[in-house]
């Protein structure tokens, strides 16, 4: 099945969302305060070189528990959409980074936030799971859907080594493999611009998804961010930063390629004008994302047009 609409021709996480939940669902970022291997010396040092703060939102108060964190969110989102049902997302660092019984604790306070709580979504490295963590998401399973999301990023290793991701390709099979082994949903991350990297490559990562049992996808933007080891490279002049319309013809091309069963949950990354270098054009996603809607009718082009097996 899929979820196309004559404006999106493809498959959007709100239309998914709309069938599966006949209502509008609401994404709640929440902060439980994990580490990730690759900060504490387990993987690695430092982190990777693009991280800020474990792609956490600068809105979220890390000294908040989750129950404030997620009120202080329903208030907003109830301006709005005072009906939404709600999706609590652990979205900073490795949140499947501990123990199973403090896994437990944390991920149980989440979905018990509310009573219109329909889910829970898990941020995590390939590298963070294993096979008592994903039996006990199975049984979470039951009562709320769980996905859980992995950074991929990158297929090309060598771009990955530099980027300090101390993470492989066969790790990130390996944990689709044992996920979907326990019916859990998985949604993989990549992102488009990073250094050395060109057309190829970019669509080389869709073609690796394309041939795992992947349930969805989130499409960055590369972002500079103040602070990080990558800024201090950009500052150099050592690579080249996506203009907006070839951001929007590299995720077009993506999205032609993309298997038509796989959800598209992001299409462009944004941050607050606080933290972010460049580029600048990212701050409009909004325009970011009707523009690339745009260029796929004025193409003719959907999700799934230009796949092979």
């Amino acid at each position: 099945m899929n979820y196309f609409t004559k404006a999106k021709p493809y498959n959007s996480l709100n239309e998914y969302y709309k069938t599966k939940y006949d209502h509008k669902v609401s994404k709640i970022a929440l902060n439980a305060n994990f580490s990730c291997p690759n900060k504490d010396g387990k993987k690695g040092y430092g982190g990777c070189i693009f991280c800020l703060s474990g792609s956490e939102s600068s809105i979220i108060n890390r000294l908040d528990d989750l129950e404030k964190q997620f009120n202080d969110s329903v208030e907003i989102i109830n301006n709005k959409w005072p009906d939404s049902l709600y999706i609590p997302y652990l979205q900073a660092n490795s949140n499947t980074y501990d123990s199973l019984d403090n896994l437990k604790l944390i991920y149980e306070k989440c979905i018990s936030l509310s009573d219109k709580v329909v889910g829970l979504d898990i941020s995590t490295r390939a590298d963070c799971l294993d096979e008592e963590k994903v039996k006990y998401l199975t049984e979470l399973n039951k009562r709320v859907n769980v996905t859980v999301e992995l950074g991929l990023e990158t297929t090309n290793e060598a771009t990955s080594k530099y980027l300090n991701r101390c993470q492989t390709n066969d790790e990130i099979i390996k944990a689709v493999n044992l996920l979907r082994k326990y019916n859990i949903e998985v949604v993989l991350h990549i992102i488009n611009g990073l250094p050395g990297e060109d057309i190829n490559d970019m669509l080389n990562n869709i073609k690796f998804i394309n041939k795992l049992d992947v349930q969805g996808i989130k499409i960055h933007t590369l972002l500079i961010l103040k602070n990080t080891k990558l800024a201090k490279i950009y500052e150099e002049g050592n690579f080249h930063i996506l203009s907006m319309d070839e951001y929007v013809d590299i995720v077009c091309q993506q999205i032609a390629l993309l298997k038509d069963n796989i959800i598209i949950h992001r299409l462009c990354s944004d941050a607050t004008k606080d933290v972010l270098i460049t580029p600048i054009w990212s701050r409009n996603k909004k325009g970011v994302m009707n523009e690339i809607d745009k260029r796929l009718r004025t193409l003719g082009w959907y999700q799934g047009m230009n796949y092979t097996k």
